[in-house]
């Protein structure tokens, strides 16, 4: 999968990213190099290990660090608008959240700013229609995020067994059927705007919510790709705020689609 990132990181003349630096066969090495004195041997073994802020580089604890950051934004956001119970509140996180995202969709670097932005209006509209949801259906919330995080566990271990992985041809079906759901939510919004109705109900409400949830999965495996990927080129510390906020945005999507699910399930028609 071409990725952004890693297209625009320098090549050497043998193709292989260089992140910037000299290509080996460019670098001149000194010929007469002095031995290492055993004890200096010990005292490099024995330095801590490089960083990411030594290396400047992506690591996995970088992405754990700014993920767990950004969701407790998005948790605390999620706090206030299930307490308030204030539907302005709701429609204002749903609106700026909506913006946000797209903004630090189309960045080329990511802004830590925006992206915790992002989550905490992002949280408000979680908080507020998953209050709703729950004052209509007791116990549905908890049951959303149980399935949130199953679906999460195992496209983990999927991917992390080599089972689920992408391919050029899986995402060009994932971003045609990307297309498709959206013009499906654009129809379904006109609709119940115009008589009060949903399409998103009954089995073609299930069916829907089935296939969403396949895409929210794919894109899971997308992430997780993304993060497996960049670590392994090297890339610049500062996509471990890219990566935060792709899972983020997937976790929220899957979530919403599984909540929707159970509350048809459960006589919401």
């Amino acid at each position: 999968m071409s990725n952004p990132v890693f297209d625009r990181l320098a090549k050497d003349n043998r193709g292989y990213a260089t992140f910037g630096g000299p290509s080996p066969s460019a670098t001149a090495y000194p010929q007469d190099t002095p031995t290492a004195s055993p004890q200096d041997l010990d005292a490099m073994y024995g330095q801590p290990s490089a960083t990411s802020v030594d290396t400047g580089r992506l690591t996995y604890d970088d992405v754990v660090v700014k993920t767990s950051l950004t969701f407790a934004v998005l948790l605390a956001g999620a706090a206030v608008g299930w307490i308030t119970k204030n539907p302005a509140l709701m429609i204002l996180g749903a609106v700026v959240g909506l913006v946000l995202g797209l903004v630090n969709s189309f960045k080329k670097n990511p802004s830590p700013v925006l992206i915790l932005a992002y989550a905490g209006f992002e949280g408000l509209f979680v908080g507020g229609i998953s209050q709703l949801f729950e004052a209509r259906y007791n116990g549905i919330v908890a049951q959303a995020v149980l399935g949130t995080f199953s679906v999460f566990v195992a496209v983990l271990v999927g991917v992390r067994s080599g089972r689920l992985r992408t391919s050029p041809r899986l995402n060009k079906i994932f971003f045609a059927a990307m297309i498709g759901y959206l013009l499906f939510s654009l129809v379904n919004v006109v609709v119940t705007m115009t008589s009060g109705g949903s399409l998103r109900g009954g089995v073609l409400g299930l069916v829907v919510g089935a296939f969403a949830v396949l895409l929210a999965a794919y894109s899971l495996v997308m992430d997780f790709e993304f993060i497996t990927k960049g670590v392994q080129a090297g890339a610049p510390a500062k996509f471990a705020w890219t990566a935060a906020f792709g899972l983020v945005v997937t976790l929220v999507w899957l979530y919403l689609e599984i909540l929707r699910i159970l509350s048809i399930l459960r006589g919401d028609n």
